[in-house]
């Protein structure tokens, strides 16, 4: 099982980018997927999460309000659109993922058996 994630880069504060993550040689249908980031210097920290069905969804209350989160089971990935960004979102962002069926609610503060490599996202001022 492999996730991997892409789309970081460099953006500018108040713009916009946008995340992927592929999930190959399993299907998540029925478990929560979600980001984490890590910024240098500090814990890696929960960005977003979202249920199997895209019934449910959380956020820090860091990004809520600028990040979405969404999922395409049909092409096994999640998305993190990202929108007014500022500088302190500047971090590597991780995908993860769960073996066993999973909800959003507590997903944060969970352990999660599958990680990407992550993609790093970096916002110029």
């Amino acid at each position: 099982v492999q996730l991997q994630a892409s789309g970081g880069g460099l953006g500018q504060a108040g713009g916009s980018l946008r995340l992927s993550c592929a999930a190959s040689g399993r299907t998540f249908r029925s478990s929560a997927m979600g980001w984490f980031r890590q910024a240098p210097g500090k814990e890696r920290e929960f960005v977003a999460a979202i249920s199997g069905g895209s019934v449910a969804r959380d956020y820090a209350d860091s990004v809520k309000g600028r990040f979405s989160i969404s999922r395409d089971n049909a092409r096994n990935t999640v998305y993190l659109q990202m929108n007014n960004l500022k500088s302190e979102d500047t971090a590597v962002y991780y995908c993860a993922a769960d073996y066993a069926p999973s909800t959003v609610a507590g997903w944060g503060r969970r352990e999660h058996n599958y990680w990407g490599r992550g993609t790093l996202v970096t916002v110029s001022s």
